[in-house]
């Protein structure tokens, strides 16, 4: 019930700057889920040629492998689970889990573990990671792994969202303790994330807009407006980096769309300038040495930033009486 507050407040925010804000790229629906039980997909990945996600809290401990068609082809379980929320590649066949959901912050640790994906249904039992948070417990939705397998965590926070590291090497015996990557500006309501093929990019997104940042560098590349859903919650990026874009619901739709072209330009890998074929002369001569020059980018400010002096007063206020009403919730 919190993420559906919580996505009202931040609808309202979108719609406090929509009048100024780029209009959301082109979508088309790839597929509808079919799955009866697929009711609350809260994260997506796409490998293998098949789309995996999982339901929001309240579900048993499970991942459905879809087609293309939207019929479920195999189910991976694994018994009970708190607050599954992510889902990210681990690759050879396998998916990372993120029990990392906590609208109430109380949870002393979250819970990160491996399965096996794909055709047919399986029952695992996997090794589980315990995380914690420094600073205390924090409420999370996105599930990031680097090109390296490195995990990252993007909490899920009106003030104050962060981007947190797993060590390089998980332990099973002991609680791992996430460190929070310094200068980043984190989306508040981030619902999920992806790399992108290229590994030096990935994407954030929210309940109406995705930002995309660079890796390593953790810098804002831009931010653009995402199709109307009614609760978006999971992104993943394909092989020719479209996106796909996944919402809670029975029988929700998988979309899909491009990038709009000021991000793809940005994210382009540089052009390499072919060099000339030097002249062979008669005496050895010292090599030039030739520094190449480039330039940064400014970093693109997100719209809903420019639209908070208008509207976003009114988005803040509501989102701190929802906090204000989740502390005096039982």
């Amino acid at each position: 019930m919190l993420d559906r507050l919580l996505g009202a407040a931040a609808a309202l925010g979108f719609l406090a700057g929509a009048a100024s804000a780029p209009a959301a790229a082109p979508s088309a629906v790839v597929f509808s889920f079919q799955d009866q039980a697929i009711v609350e997909s809260s994260g997506l990945v796409l490998q293998d040629g098949l789309f995996l996600t999982i339901n929001d809290s309240g579900d048993t401990g499970r991942v459905f492998a879809v087609d293309r068609s939207g019929r479920t082809v195999g189910v991976t379980s694994w018994g009970d689970a708190t607050d599954v929320e992510a889902v990210a590649p681990a690759g050879d066949g396998r998916v990372w889990i993120g029990d990392i959901g906590d609208n109430t912050g109380t949870r002393s640790s979250v819970q990160v573990f491996e399965v096996p994906v794909g055709r047919g249904d399986r029952t695992v039992t996997p090794t589980t990671y315990d995380l914690t948070y420094p600073g205390g417990p924090r409420d999370a939705e996105t599930l990031l792994v680097a090109p390296s397998g490195r995990l990252y965590v993007v909490s899920k926070q009106i003030f104050g969202a962060g981007l947190y590291v797993a060590p390089r090497q998980l332990s099973a015996d002991h609680p791992n303790r996430l460190r929070r990557v310094p200068d980043v500006a984190a989306f508040a309501f981030a619902t999920d994330g992806a790399f992108f093929p290229d590994g030096r990019h990935y994407v954030v997104r929210g309940y109406g807009t995705a930002t995309v940042y660079t890796y390593p560098g953790h810098e804002v590349v831009g931010t653009f407006d995402l199709p109307a859903q009614r609760q978006g919650e999971g992104i993943t990026v394909g092989p020719d980096d479209t996106l796909y874009l996944s919402s809670e619901g029975l029988h929700s739709k998988v979309l899909s769309m491009t990038l709009p072209r000021r991000i793809q330009r940005a994210i382009a890998p540089p052009a390499s300038t072919p060099s000339a074929t030097p002249t062979p002369t008669p005496t050895p001569e010292p090599a030039e040495s030739s520094s190449a020059s480039s330039s940064s980018a400014g970093v693109a400010v997100p719209w809903w930033a420019v639209a908070a002096g208008a509207g976003g007063v009114a988005f803040v206020a509501l989102a701190g009486w929802l906090l204000l009403r989740r502390g005096s919730t039982p």
